[in-house]
């Protein structure tokens, strides 16, 4: 998120934030975009076709660079060269990961243009006439596209340094672009995670999560809400013949509502991520493992409710203000411990809301007595780390 680097000050850090903007590009904006896709999809499977290759007969690991191919195939040539520079780097970066664990990352494999992502990315670069891409009043100026008209949500600060653009069309036909830019600030003082501000928080599958302190965060059933009408829709689709025009309109009502869902829901992930990192220290959470949960209950709504992403965003928000997300084993018995007396049950039914410790008589219930515990679990394992940081 923020590292040190060359020229920064004693006492600052290199930042980079991401704003996202509509862009609304006439219809040869749209397609010089969308022949930009293609290039991008055509050059990377090329280079990976080609370092293939050349692994199995020299048993060396090569990428060519996008030039090589301009002269067999001219239509490169049509595009902003930045984006196919871009393509070189994302493979020799995939590689790289692959190489490094690959256990973890799998080998890169070639893109499909059902399956791919119509996205394509372009560094800005400051010229003596001037930088190659830079925004204006009501919209952004591209390379080879001009200026594409824009809606801007927010506007960055004067001393931000844009670097690099991310043009990107949805699967409803929208087109956005995320612009990085670089600023520098002071790093923030350390919040100490003192008990009486830190929020310990557990995932639930009734309210999304329940904190020590007995507050519940319940966000609107969007997805329950939408069913009916997302079953009328399949519905719909599955007696229509694809391919025809009743099809099409038919499946981007579908598209759009989706859309509309995962909107609603990064929007109620940002103001409660937000709400949090703002009013506490620290925040203590369990890393839970979303998969294996929503297999062990049979659920589809476990993995809906975005708590992973909600972890990601609280992650970065609290690094901003120099507070710490404290993370506890996932396999930490939480759920079976009395937070009162600390005995561990052997266990707790999934569906009993409330148990009583049958040695201290304490009545607890089921998620809070869950997130006391992941509280105290939390700091205890903080300040163990402290301790062996100052020993060391």
């Amino acid at each position: 998120m923020a590292w040190k680097k060359r020229g920064a000050a004693d006492g600052e850090a290199v930042r980079y934030t991401t704003l996202k903007i509509r862009l609304y590009p006439t219809p040869a904006q749209a397609e010089l975009f969308e022949n930009t896709f293609g290039c991008c999809r055509y050059i990377w499977n090329r280079m990976l076709a080609d370092e293939q290759r050349f692994y199995l007969e020299t048993d060396q690991h090569f990428i060519p660079t996008p030039a090589k191919y301009k002269n067999e195939a001219p239509f490169l040539k049509e595009v902003d060269n930045q984006a196919l520079i871009q393509e070189h780097n994302k493979l020799s970066q995939a590689f790289r990961v692959f190489f490094k664990n690959p256990e973890t990352f799998g080998h890169p494999n070639f893109k499909r243009k059902k399956t791919a992502k119509s996205a394509f990315t372009a560094c800005n670069h400051v010229f003596s006439s001037g930088p190659t891409i830079y925004t204006t009043r009501d919209g952004i100026r591209m390379t080879k596209a001009g200026i594409v008209k824009a809606k801007f949500s927010r506007r960055p600060q004067a001393w931000w340094k844009l670097r690099r653009i991310t043009v990107e069309r949805t699967k409803t036909g929208k087109y956005f672009c995320s612009i990085v830019y670089e600023y520098t600030e002071k790093v923030p003082e350390a919040a100490a995670p003192a008990p009486e501000a830190t929020l310990g928080l557990k995932y639930s599958l009734a309210c999304f999560c329940t904190a020590d302190n007995g507050e519940r965060s319940a966000p609107p059933r969007w997805l329950k809400r939408s069913r009916e009408k997302l079953a009328k829709l399949q519905k719909r689709l599955s007696r229509m013949e694809p391919g025809s025009r009743n099809y099409g309109e038919a499946a981007q009502k579908y598209r759009l509502l989706h859309e509309h869902i995962a909107n609603q829901r990064r929007d109620f992930l940002h103001k409660e991520s937000s709400r949090i990192a703002n009013g506490w220290n620290a925040v203590c959470v369990r890393n839970d493992d979303l998969r294996e949960m929503a297999r062990e209950l049979r659920l589809a709504s476990v993995p809906d409710a975005g708590f992973g992403m909600f972890r990601e965003m609280l992650r970065y928000k609290l690094a901003r203000q120099g507070k710490a997300l404290i993370e506890v084993g996932r396999y930490a018995p939480t759920t079976r411990t009395c937070s009162a007396c600390g005995m561990v049950r052997d266990a707790v039914p999934h569906k009993a809301k409330t148990w009583i410790c049958p040695k201290c008589g304490a009545v607890h219930d089921r998620e809070i007595n869950a997130a006391k515990n992941i509280k105290a679990q939390g700091l205890a394992q903080y300040f163990d780390r402290q301790k062996l940081r100052e020993s060391a």
